[in-house]
């Protein structure tokens, strides 16, 4: 009754702002994302009888109390399902040493939780199943259970699930992370972003961009999939810095990376365009044969970047971390 699962954090292509029903995490509206191959969370479920209460370790470190909480809606659900609901379980995650805020880890990280706990119970969970559990722990964990170019929707035949649009070799997209730290929450951002004046405007807006979307990564177009979510970023934080808080989710070197990346693109010819989920991190989105042309550039203003190609699917993977 052990099982460990990988899955990859995900960059938001058109990213999901606020909840309609925050213990089901329900959205709004659909939203699309990538995984980054670059950005893995591997977790081991186990469940033993002989444990008296769930033992949840993550980076090596005791959850707090609402982090437990999170982890335990994934985890409970699955043990009612399974025919083990009794057992208690011990769990471990581990992410990449990659210090930033807004790069999709709580995505992987419940994707490989629910993946992990669904194989340790002996449970046949499929894709889209899977993905509606995960989202109780966090929403874009439906997506990247999914894996590549994937869609959440938020309502479909009273549903709320994920499914992949396209596979992660299929489309020749190259992302250069540059991972910056904050201390803003996610749910913070999400609770606020509803308050905003620009919340029901930017639902309207979202009628337009998603099919546009969809099109570009159905033709296996990677100009349009980083313009779009380019475009998106910017109406995503305009809609952030409105609500009652007036969260600034950039920093200095944010802006700095973001007015380079459109210099590449307007003084030098290079494809690239900037992306940020909710917080400060930047995603550089560009193709393979110009990625190398814009790490170098973007090396001269971060320190610490990685590199990476679209992620697949969470999945089972035979070495456990105890």
């Amino acid at each position: 009754m052990k099982a460990s699962a990988r899955a990859y954090a995900i960059q938001g292509l058109v990213k999901y702002h606020g909840l309609r029903n925050e213990r089901l995490r329900l959205p709004f509206h659909d939203s699309i994302s990538v995984c980054m191959k670059a950005l893995p969370t591997v977790t081991t479920v186990a469940f033993n009888p002989e444990l008296t209460d769930d033992l949840i370790r993550i980076n090596g470190k005791s959850p707090s109390r609402k982090e437990q909480a999170r982890v335990l809606a994934v985890v409970n659900h699955l043990r009612q399902l399974s025919r083990f609901g009794s057992k208690k379980a011990r769990i471990e995650s581990r992410n990449p040493d990659v210090k930033g805020k807004g790069l999709g880890f709580s995505a992987s990280g419940f994707a490989a939780l629910g993946l992990a706990t669904a194989r340790a119970l002996d449970l046949d969970t499929k894709t889209p199943e899977l993905s509606e559990v995960v989202r109780l722990g966090a929403g874009s964990a439906s997506r990247s259970v999914a894996g590549g170019f994937s869609i959440w929707y938020a309502n479909r035949n009273g549903r709320s699930y994920a499914e992949e649009l396209a596979s992660a070799s299929s489309i020749k997209l190259r992302t250069i992370i540059v991972p910056i730290e904050s201390e803003v929450k996610t749910d913070r951002a999400h609770a606020d972003a509803v308050k905003s004046p620009f919340f029901k405007p930017r639902l309207a807006y979202l009628r337009g961009i998603l099919p546009r979307m969809k099109r570009a990564i159905s033709r296996r177009d990677v100009e349009s999939i980083g313009r779009l979510a380019e475009e998106d970023t910017l109406n995503l934080h305009a809609v952030t810095m409105t609500g009652k808080e007036g969260l600034v989710l950039f920093n200095p070197l944010s802006i700095e990376i973001m007015r380079e990346v459109r210099r590449l693109r307007t003084e030098e010819d290079i494809p690239a365009w900037f992306s940020l989920d909710t917080g400060p991190s930047v995603f550089v989105n560009t193709t393979r044969d110009a990625a190398q042309s814009v790490r170098r550039n973007i090396s001269k203003l971060a320190n610490s970047l990685l590199v990476s190609d679209p992620g697949g699917p969470a999945e089972i993977i035979d070495k456990h971390l105890f």
